[in-house]
């Protein structure tokens, strides 16, 4: 039996297991700021520059405002609407770049319940990330979301 050897199954490229849990550490912050409604909070986590792509958007958000902006109106339709929103990350994947960036890739389910109302599954995405270090912080200079079903 022949066994691809890509990239993706190289083990060498494996970020340590310290470097791997403040990564998980840092997406769950970052999901349960965007969950919890504080914009602000959650655009703080991009770079300035930050590009953030979805495959539901006819342009990418450019800069960190342009993301809190748009973090501002989803929060705002959402608490009308009088909807819980959640995002689960799994599968996680966390691979160093040599000028010491990381390129992530999870599954990502998004989730909504209506007050009173059944979960309902919203999306389910792929969600590649390029994070760069600012102090002893990690942002998200690059974000890009492939939802499932979507014509690409």
């Amino acid at each position: 039996m022949n066994t691809p050897t890509t990239d993706a199954m190289r083990t060498d490229s494996f970020v340590s297991a310290e470097l791997y849990t403040q990564v998980q550490q840092f997406y769950a912050r970052q999901m349960g700021l965007i969950d919890d409604r504080f914009p602000e909070e959650w655009a703080a986590t991009f770079t300035e520059e930050a590009v953030f792509e979805e495959a539901s958007r006819i342009d990418p958000l450019h800069g960190r405002e342009a993301i809190a902006a748009s973090c501002r109106a989803r929060a705002e339709r959402l608490e009308a609407e009088q909807i819980d929103f959640r995002h689960w990350l799994a599968m996680l994947d966390v691979r160093p770049q040599p000028d010491g960036t990381l390129r992530t890739r999870a599954y990502a389910l998004a989730m909504r319940t209506g007050r009173g109302g059944p979960l309902d599954i919203f999306a389910s995405v792929v969600c590649r990330d390029e994070l760069v270090r600012s102090g002893e912080l990690w942002l998200v200079r690059h974000r890009e979301l492939q939802h499932d079903g979507v014509e690409r």
